[in-house]
């Protein structure tokens, strides 16, 4: 059996992207996402917990039929305590379903390092996996997953080798069958209950937080589980999954309102309550009026058209949402200013360090952080007593990339009677992470949302402002601000591309290489960022590659965890690792950690490239990358250029029907439906 590495959320929400192809290395430690979640972890239960319990569930499933209102009638049964789950799951004797805990707020002491499992406990998984014919690199994988008690948990059942990121089910049948033999079959209920979970985790990578009954169990039976209704059911009494039922329209005469039922896994379930619990605390405070109103109205009359629009409405408002372009970065920043003089904490928060650096220049004299580094305490103004960071107001930009257990951090984190500002251009692509949380809130009017009325400038702000309402317009270039190349085929698309970047944007515009972002739809492919970047790096710097292929003045990508790309660029190698600079940083990654979180960045995908922006952008759309192109790709791809859009074009009229025709694909999210209770609809 072989095991492909998981496919990133990126390559979720891209299609077309294949996963990529790194193998598990024996040496490999808990990475520094699952560090940082660990640290989450410590941090949430330190903080004093400050929400109100929330009301019951919604009482209702008058309209369901079938297996999904004998499923309902079933989890209420179970929840209530009329019945024992063994009666109403018939099943020989499961765990009860475990309570869930509730999240509470962070604070950010006491960092706990990796967890790495012992030497015995990866010897003993070893042998299991060995055994079953799974491929001994991914021991040391599996025993961080499982603990010291791996090999049994396995022996016991082995479809829990799912849970290892980047096995499929198939494979999972075939170490099963490896191990159990004949008593391996499709109808085996552990397969049931792992494949449900396997599948809620596909579902998170490609954004959503649940997914409705009815399209869990269709994908169940696509997996070949031959009574989905009855797995989800074990699932759900095992406590491996939650269900939900959530109200939806209105009820007619004499019926009960409906509702859809819904199933998600505890992570990301909980993540959305907390975050809805947190935006309503802050919308529902009172923001104190700081005794300074006549300061709030002076800054706000002082401000130019929408700017004044957004300081009059945080002045009075817990939360409230922005909306714009690049240049609509000025009144946040006219914001940060106007409430600094007023004399409130102020900090604002960025996707990446060069969002940080840009809004920085803006708001000059203000503390700018990464969301990241706010959150994690290596940067903003830290916590105080009670865990909450030590702010009076937080702008957080580049919100789209906000996914719910991000959002809900940020939420967890504010002070009582803080004001919070999502800020950001709701045409680019959502959140690599599951959610699609400033969409949602959009959607929701619980807040005031400003939109701004400052486009931006010259013919690519003309071009991209077309793109967001799905118009793909030609526009006069005369500084040649957009050029078009057409190609017939892959190899062409290359060869253009390199000269541009090589030659024709530093002879023609000015920019040189080195501030010439190449953006792409995918990793794989004749054309995907891996074919790119070879042919960059030969042609721009070429070397032996003796760290892991890189050279000093490689261009870089670096991924310290999921949905987190920091562009940059290879200082030097030595005995400690690869040394990047990112973001006016140095960085160092670990060699064990360099073939799996670096890749070449002379090239990236339009997901990688959210949060930035260079003078020049060249957009690579070849033929095969038809299905991957949308109206949010092409609008963030070509948005992520100030002076100069180069656009290698080789899809034809697929091009402007994607802007017309192929929006957002949709995520199923529970944040509206959680908000409606909580929070009154905001007029206007």
């Amino acid at each position: 059996m072989s095991t492909e590495p998981p496919e990133t959320a990126e390559d979720a929400e891209e299609p077309g992207t294949p996963a990529e192809d790194a193998q598990v290395s024996e040496a490999a430690q808990v990475s520094e996402a699952e560090a940082e979640l660990a640290a989450q972890r410590v941090e949430r239960e330190r903080i004093e917990r400050r929400k109100a319990e929330r009301e019951g569930p919604i009482e209702a499933g008058g309209k369901l039929s079938g297996a999904a209102a004998d499923l309902l009638a079933a989890v209420r049964a179970v929840e209530s305590g009329e019945k024992p789950a063994t009666t109403v799951f018939e099943e020989a004797g499961p765990a009860p379903r475990r309570p869930a805990p509730e999240p509470v707020r962070r604070a950010p002491e006491a960092v706990p390092g990796p967890v790495v499992p012992a030497a015995g406990a990866v010897e003993d998984v070893r042998g299991v996996l060995v055994q079953g014919g799974a491929p001994e690199g991914l021991a040391v994988q599996a025993a961080g997953v499982f603990g010291d008690e791996g090999a049994d948990v396995l022996r016991a059942d082995p479809w829990q080798l799912l849970r290892v990121p980047g096995v499929r089910p198939e494979q999972a049948d075939g170490f099963a069958r490896a191990l159990l033999g004949a008593g391996a079959g499709p109808d085996d209920e552990r397969r049931g209950r792992a494949v449900t979970v396997w599948l809620l985790e596909q579902a998170a990578l490609a954004g959503h937080t649940v997914l409705e009954m009815a399209a869990l169990v269709a994908a169940l039976g696509r997996q070949g589980v031959p009574e989905p209704e009855e797995a989800v059911q074990n699932a759900i009494a095992e406590g491996d999954v939650l269900v939900f039922q959530d109200a939806v329209g209105e009820a007619g005469e004499d019926e009960e309102r409906p509702v859809r039922v819904l199933v998600g896994l505890e992570r990301y379930a909980l993540a959305e309550e907390s975050l809805a619990d947190g935006l309503a605390r802050l919308v529902n405070s009172v923001t104190g009026r700081d005794g300074a109103d006549e300061g709030w109205e002076r800054a706000a009359a002082s401000a130019e058209g929408s700017a004044g629009e957004l300081i009059r409405a945080v002045a009075g408002h817990g939360l409230v949402l922005h909306t714009g372009g690049e240049a609509s970065l000025a009144e946040p920043a006219a914001l940060v200013s106007a409430a600094r003089g007023l004399g409130l904490r102020v900090w604002a928060a960025a996707h990446g360090p060069v969002g940080r650096a840009r809004f920085a220049g803006l708001a000059e004299g203000a503390g700018v952080a990464t969301v990241a580094g706010l959150l994690s305490g290596a940067e903003g103004p830290g916590r105080d007593a009670d865990g909450a960071l030590d702010v009076d107001l937080l702008v957080v930009l580049d919100a789209p990339q906000l996914d719910v257990e991000t959002a809900a951090l940020v939420a967890e984190s504010l002070p009582d009677g803080a004001r919070l500002v999502l800020a950001g251009d709701p045409g680019v692509l959502w959140s690599v992470g599951p959610g699609r949380v400033f969409a949602d809130l959009l959607a929701a009017r619980v807040c005031p949302q400003i939109a701004s009325r400052r486009p931006d400038p010259g013919p690519l702000g003309e071009l991209v402002s077309g793109i967001g309402v799905g118009e793909l317009n030609q526009v006069a270039a005369p500084g040649k601000e957009v050029v078009i190349v057409p190609v017939r085929d892959a190899g062409e698309a290359v060869h253009r591309t390199v000269q541009l970047v090589a030659d024709s944007v530093p002879r023609a515009i000015g920019v040189p290489a080195e501030e010439t972002q190449v953006i792409t739809p995918g990793h794989g492919g004749a054309v995907g960022t891996r074919v790119l970047n070879a042919a960059l790096k030969e042609r721009l710097n070429p070397g032996p590659g003796r760290f892991g292929g890189f050279d000093p003045g490689d261009r870089v990508a670096h991924s310290p965890a999921p949905g987190r790309t920091l562009p940059g660029r290879v200082v030097r190698a030595d005995g400690e690792g690869l040394h990047l600079e990112c973001g006016g940083e140095e960085i160092v990654v670990p060699r064990e950690r360099v073939e799996s979180s670096v890749r070449h960045g002379w090239a990236l995908t339009a997901h990688q490239a959210v949060g930035c922006r260079w003078p020049a952008v060249v957009a690579v759309l070849p033929g095969d990358a038809v299905q991957a192109l949308s109206r949010p790709w092409v609008y963030t791809a070509f948005s992520r250029a100030d002076r100069h859009l180069s656009v290698v074009h080789g899809v034809e009229q697929a091009l402007p029907r994607a802007v017309a025709e192929v929006t957002a694909k949709p995520r199923t999210t529970r944040l509206p439906v959680l908000l409606a209770p909580q929070v009154p609809v905001a007029e206007g």
